[in-house]
């Protein structure tokens, strides 16, 4: 049987911009609390700095998946090499009008039009500009279908007779490995910023189900070892000789 004859076609134009992101197309944006906010700014050692997104947070931050401004500007330009926004409101100087602390635009992909809404986000000056055009492309790209998935907590597909669900249980594990993963990272990050062994006894104490992964009893030993020769290098008097009176936490 001739391949080329059964191969899927590869999507063009608008059927394109609804296939789904890769995996190293899909950034992680952390979405604190305003008590995580408030509780980092007072005490900026009550943050990390996560394994994640790169950023220092409170350690019980949220992550969001989301396709980012350069990600989808590639994919629309995918999709059509021509495509472009507008603003739906001009000001008197002849400036993209904002309304409130956003801005509605149209997005026009293949000659078809929608519209989507960008806010700042409470972001200022210029990067509050890059962040309404960036969210107001993914809010409208969305109404094409792009990165939906990310968007949706539910089923967005069923088999081709419309009854029953597809079959998602390699998802589910995907997603309950990912879950772990994170997890895992989160732990080894809490470890990771201890200051000290009294400390790093504490964060192993709190962690739960994570003290059965080896990755983070490994972690969790090297740490020690870090912060137990930090303390005898503490311990040490000016002549060299060990100071027995100084008491290390055990573990």
């Amino acid at each position: 049987m001739d391949t080329a004859m059964t191969d899927k076609p590869k999507p063009e134009g608008l059927a394109l911009l609804r296939e789904p992101f890769p995996a190293n197309q899909i950034s992680k944006l952390p979405k604190p609390t305003k008590q995580q906010t408030d509780d980092v700014k007072a005490n900026y050692k009550q943050g990390i700095r996560c394994l994640e997104c790169g950023q220092w947070h409170h350690p019980k931050v949220v992550h969001l998946d989301y396709v980012g401004h350069a990600a989808l500007t590639n994919r629309l330009l995918d999709c059509d090499p021509e495509w472009y926004w507008q603003p739906m409101a001009i000001d008197e100087s002849g400036l993209p009008k904002l309304s409130g602390t956003g801005m509605w635009i149209r997005l026009t992909v293949c000659g078809v039009t929608r519209i989507g809404y960008g806010d700042a986000e409470g972001k200022t000056g210029g990067n509050a500009i890059k962040e309404i055009i960036g969210d107001g492309l993914r809010n409208a790209a969305m109404r094409f279908g792009a990165a939906l998935d990310l968007w949706h907590k539910g089923q967005l597909h069923v088999d081709q007779d419309g009854d029953d669900p597809i079959d998602y249980s390699h998802k589910q594990q995907e997603a309950n490995e990912a879950a772990h993963n994170k997890e895992r990272a989160f732990a080894i990050s809490r470890l990771s910023s201890a200051p000290d062994l009294a400390a790093l006894q504490t964060v192993w104490r709190s962690i739960g189900a994570m003290q059965k992964d080896q990755a983070v009893i490994d972690a969790k030993e090297d740490f020690k070892g870090v912060l137990q020769t930090e303390a005898t290098s503490a311990a040490l008097d000016g002549d060299g000789i060990p100071d027995f009176d100084a008491k290390e936490p055990t573990q």
